[in-house]
């Protein structure tokens, strides 16, 4: 039977209150479909790092029962339990000598969340997370348990499911054999400069992010490198930075992942943060928008632009790429984008109106926002209608609905 088990009050940063009224811990598949045939308003709980009422219900299923990390004996793919985190995946593969090929920005965020989110890191030639997963294992809202595998008619469709599916209780990643990584970090870009260099920047190394305060300061650059990547020569406007950097201009960087050129570890040098320790500023909310390749320039002017408006909510920006893919509500769907990302401050309203300021500001280039962060609208998804017709047969009582699931998903 599951175990009693305490709802979470709020997320991560504590800056969303949720209003879970019960909670439950299940211990295998049959928990998970006793809870589903009985409850309503469900919602698998993982690390919480979502940033608007996304995650919120009435029945927070807590997942940190599901921590198997099994590599196949091929050495191509990772069996993960559904309440796995990425810092958990990474110590699993490590006596294995395997890899994952790509990380967000802190591996502490679980997979199940990230993967029904789309996270992402950045590479001109990497996909989200959700891209890396080869099946999944649900429990649907029918009481079904299905795997649903790369190739399947329900695919594409199930893999980024913003919860509305289902429980995910297991996926199966790809994985690659592991490499040392490197980082370093570049400082000095003129903020004029950002829009018509991205691709430049993007080509420097598989992993790049461009920060910045969209205040006219000077950016910085990481570049992130796998051992036997190309050696692509730096700009020479450009200076590496010779003392350990911070995201957040200010805060120590003792919490970040060694940079200075300094070989490692790949799940010690593809993230910004280190496992174990509070990432970014912590007391934070966060926006992100994703905009089709083509438009970059334009859309990093009209950034700078309204950059005085948003400079009191604003802790630092990021600008990374991201990979065009096939599932049906992801942001990267059917285009290549560059990921518009946003640390806010957490004081009172501040984020919401900073985040209504930008998405009047990258309107004109069709933003797709990060479902897991705050934003006020987004585009219809293409695929929208599919993604509905497959909830209902799924879910067919609804009872993965929640309010933002109701509000953005099912209300035209």
């Amino acid at each position: 039977m599951s175990e009693p088990a305490v709802a979470p009050p709020r997320n991560w940063s504590g800056t969303v209150s949720y209003g879970f009224r019960e909670a439950s811990r299940p211990t295998s598949l049959d928990d998970v479909r006793r809870l589903v045939e009985t409850e309503r308003g469900l919602r698998a709980v993982g690390s919480g790092h979502s940033f608007n009422d996304l995650a919120d219900g009435e029945h927070a299923i807590v997942m940190d029962r599901f921590t198997d990390v099994t590599p196949a004996a091929d050495h191509t793919v990772v069996r993960v339990g559904g309440g796995v985190t990425y810092a958990d995946v990474a110590l699993g593969l490590r006596p294995h000598g395997l890899a994952l090929a790509n990380l967000a920005s802190l591996p502490h965020i679980s997979v199940a969340g990230a993967v029904a989110t789309a996270t992402h890191g950045s590479g001109r030639d990497a996909g989200n997370l959700a891209t890396h997963v080869r099946a999944l294992e649900l429990v649907t809202g029918a009481g079904d348990v299905r795997t649903v595998r790369r190739g399947d008619a329900d695919f594409a469709g199930a893999v980024v499911s913003l919860g509305a599916l289902g429980v995910v209780t297991a996926l199966e990643l790809d994985v690659e054999d592991e490499r040392p990584w490197s980082q370093t970090v570049l400082l000095g870009l003129p903020e004029d400069e950002i829009g018509t260099r991205l691709d430049e920047l993007h080509a420097l190394a598989r992993s790049v992010s461009i920060f910045t305060r969209w205040d006219g300061s000077p950016a910085r650059v990481w570049l992130k490198r796998r051992e036997g990547d190309a050696d692509v020569p730096l700009p020479t406007d450009l200076q590496s930075a010779t003392r350990e950097q911070h995201p957040i201009d200010g805060l120590d960087p003792v919490h970040c992942t060694p940079q200075l050129g300094e070989p490692g570890w790949w799940a010690d040098r593809v993230p910004h943060f280190r496992t174990g320790f509070m990432p970014s500023s912590g007391d934070e909310s966060q926006s992100e928008y994703h905009v089709a390749r083509h438009h970059g320039a334009a859309a990093v002017q009209a950034l700078r632009d309204v950059g005085p408006a948003i400079a009191e909510a604003l802790q630092t920006a990021e600008i990374r790429a991201v990979a065009g893919d096939d599932l049906w509500l992801s942001p990267q769907h059917g285009q290549d984008t560059w990921a518009f990302h946003f640390t806010w401050f957490s004081g009172e309203g501040l984020a919401a109106r900073a985040a209504a300021v930008l998405e009047e500001a990258l309107a004109p280039f069709d933003a797709r926002p990060h479902w897991g962060k705050l934003h006020h609208h987004a585009p219809r998804p293409e695929r929208i209608e599919d993604f509905r017709a497959l909830r209902t047969r799924l879910d067919p009582d609804d009872r993965f609905v929640n309010d933002w699931v109701r509000r953005v998903l099912l209300t035209d």
